[in-house]
Formats: structure tokens, C-alpha cells, sequence
């Protein structure tokens, strides 16, 4: 979970208007926190704390409607709506916020299910609810050490159907502005990421400088990080510092339920 926050706060100021140099500074005074954190956030908080999926990404983005980068004009129009009725969305939101998912479930079918369920209210297309799952399945496998990292590619390609670029592909298309919005764009790519980095910093650092969607290619690469890297206690300790006091309760539940089983 905080492989995501982290690399949605790092990403954040990429997303539309600076580009990532190598180097670049992780966290500054221009990062946020944007719409894929407070959806992570609303998705563990469902989750720990027996609520629907849709109840609470309705709560938590009402709390914060005007979050770094706003929401995506679609999910925007469903979260103003008065009935918030399915959408068939195949956009990549339904990827960055699940990753609370991959870790408190400990038996694949209902992680699996659960993952699912998270997409419904707004990414209900199948290619939401497979992106979902996709983030999801790789990080149960990943911390669970059902795979290896070597494996990732042919297991994602037998369980998903995603072919995985290699980075080279993913760098072209950044560097000529192409903004990857799609889950069947955006978890591929973030997936290639992840497979060239050596630890959890060069994890989100290979996913920003990927250029196109950078909050949310670093929130599922670094999802994806999270369970197979230790996070640098510096990260965790300055991501902290731009969450709110009701994240900060979600994210230190989401931890103390966890105990035995996370990586830090």
C-alpha cells in the first residue's frame, strides 16, 4: 500500500507538465498526494473495515474533491452522480487503488474476488476488473514467493493474456508524449518497470522517468516493488508527511493488520 502512495507522491508533479530527469529529486515541496493514493486509501479502509467498495471511494473522494491532477472526467461524472451506478471503465484507476487488496487476503480465490469487486463500482468493463486483478495477483504472488521475478512475464502472459513490454518500448512512447491512461497500457508497462529495476527506489525512479501517466505508473510499479523490495525506512518516514491524519489511521491499520506479513 505504501508502494503505491509512494510512488503516486513521487510521480505527482510529473504527471502533466515537468518531465523527470535522471536524478531527479524524489519528494518536493511541488509533490501531493493525488486521486490514486485517497482511491487506496478508500480501498483498504473497505476492506479492514467491512464496508462496500463504492460506499467508501464515494466517502473518501467527497472528502477530497480536489485532490493534485483532480479525478479523471469519468470518474468524476460517477462520483458526482446521485445513484453512482456501474461504469464500464477500463481506465487505469481501477489498477493504481488495489493493492491493499494483494496483501490482506490470503487465499488466491477470494483475493482474486475481491480484486473484482473493487473495480465494479467504476471499472466494471472486463479490462478494468482484469487490470484489478492483474496488480493485485502479481503482489499475493510476489510476497507469498509463489513465483519469482524471473517468471513474471510468462505467468502474467498464461494468467492475463498482458504481453509485457520491454522498457525500451515503454521509454519511446513517453519520450514522444504518449500518455498511457488504459489498463491494458498502464499495468503492462508499470510491470516492465518494476522487472528492470534493482530495488524499490529504482523501482519508482524506472517508473517516472517512463514519462506518460507518472502518478499512476508509479503507484502500481511501486505496488508491485512493495512485495518483492524492503522500502527505505527515508521513504516511508517523508511520504508521511504529505498524508492527512485520516489517511495516516488507514495506513497504520492497514500495517497492524498486516504485521507478520509485511516487508518492511
Amino acid at each position: 500500500m505504501l508502494g503505491a502512495i509512494i510512488g503516486d507522491i513521487v510521480g505527482s508533479r510529473f504527471e502533466f507538465e515537468n518531465v523527470a530527469t535522471p536524478g531527479f529529486k524524489l519528494f518536493s515541496p511541488d509533490c501531493s498526494y493525488t486521486d490514486d493514493t485517497i482511491c487506496t486509501i478508500a480501498i483498504a479502509d473497505a476492506a479492514m473495515n467491512h464496508r462496500e467498495y463504492k460506499d467508501a471511494l464515494v466517502d473518501w473522494c467527497s472528502r477530497y474533491l480536489d485532490p493534485m491532477g483532480g479525478y479523471g472526467g469519468r470518474f468524476l461524472k460517477w462520483l458526482q452522480s446521485a445513484d453512482h451506478l456501474p461504469q464500464a471503465s477500463y481506465g487505469n484507476g481501477s489498477a493504481m487503488r488495489v493493492s491493499p487488496i494483494g496483501w490482506l487476503y490470503d487465499d488466491f480465490h477470494q483475493m482474486q474476488d475481491e480484486a473484482m469487486k473493487t473495480a465494479l463500482p467504476s471499472h466494471c468493463h472486463r479490462e478494468g476488473i482484469r487490470g484489478a486483478q492483474c496488480v493485485a495477483t502479481l503482489i499475493y504472488w510476489l510476497r507469498t514467493v509463489r513465483i519469482t521475478k524471473d517468471e513474471v512475464i510468462g505467468t502474467v502472459k498464461q494468467t492475463f493474456g498482458y504481453d509485457i513490454p520491454d522498457l525500451k518500448e515503454v521509454y519511446r512512447l513517453g519520450n514522444e508524449g504518449h500518455f498511457d491512461a488504459t489498463c491494458q497500457e498502464t499495468v503492462p508497462a508499470a510491470i516492465s518497470c518494476f522487472l528492470d529495476s534493482n530495488n524499490f527506489e529504482d523501482a519508482i525512479r524506472t517508473a517516472i522517468l517512463a514519462q506518460g501517466d507518472t502518478d499512476t505508473k508509479g503507484a502500481i510499479c511501486g505496488s508491485i516493488a512493495e512485495a518483492y523490495y524492503e522500502i527505505p525506512e527515508e521513504m516511508i518516514t517523508k511520504a508521511y508527511e504529505y498524508l492527512p491524519a485520516d489517511m495516516l489511521e488507514i495506513v497504520d491499520q492497514f500495517y497492524t493488520t498486516l504485521q507478520g506479513h509485511i516487508k518492511r
